[in-house]
């Protein structure tokens, strides 16, 4: 009897405060949202080729330039499409690391461009493609 008087006095507990459960909740979110960030993604595995720093020397490389209407120029002098892998070909002799560097237009093909990065390539010769920085 002791006992039902004891618990006719005190009344049930009827709530409950979740107010500590959400603490935990808001510190175990806030932890994953921070170390997630840290997780290194293991895809595919590459190594990524190094950039010299310096401009190139004058003198290193050949320019070709390529205009909208399909024209080339090697060094500022005109060159049919026959002949440009000849002169290519007798200025590699003439360099110590060959590079072609191309200064395409921006309306000029992109067959074009690709077709002498392919003839170059077959001359093992280098190749950079000559841009512009964005004006901001």
């Amino acid at each position: 009897m002791a006992r039902l008087e004891i618990a006719r006095r005190r009344p049930p507990l009827s709530t409950f405060t979740l107010a500590s459960m959400t603490d935990i909740v808001l510190l175990l979110l806030i932890f994953f949202l921070l170390t997630s960030s840290f997780v290194t993604q293991f895809g595919i595995r590459v190594n990524v080729p190094r950039a010299e720093a310096g401009p190139i020397e004058e003198g290193q490389y050949v320019t070709v330039t390529l205009t909208g209407e399909g024209r080339l120029y090697v060094d500022g002098e005109p060159v049919e499409r026959d002949a440009l892998g000849a002169r290519l070909l007798a200025v590699r002799e003439q360099l110590a690391r060959p590079l072609v560097v191309l200064q395409a237009d921006r309306r000029a093909t992109m067959e074009d461009a690709v077709w002498v990065m392919s003839l170059a390539r077959s001359l093992d010769m280098g190749i950079w493609i000559a841009t512009e920085p964005e004006e901001r």
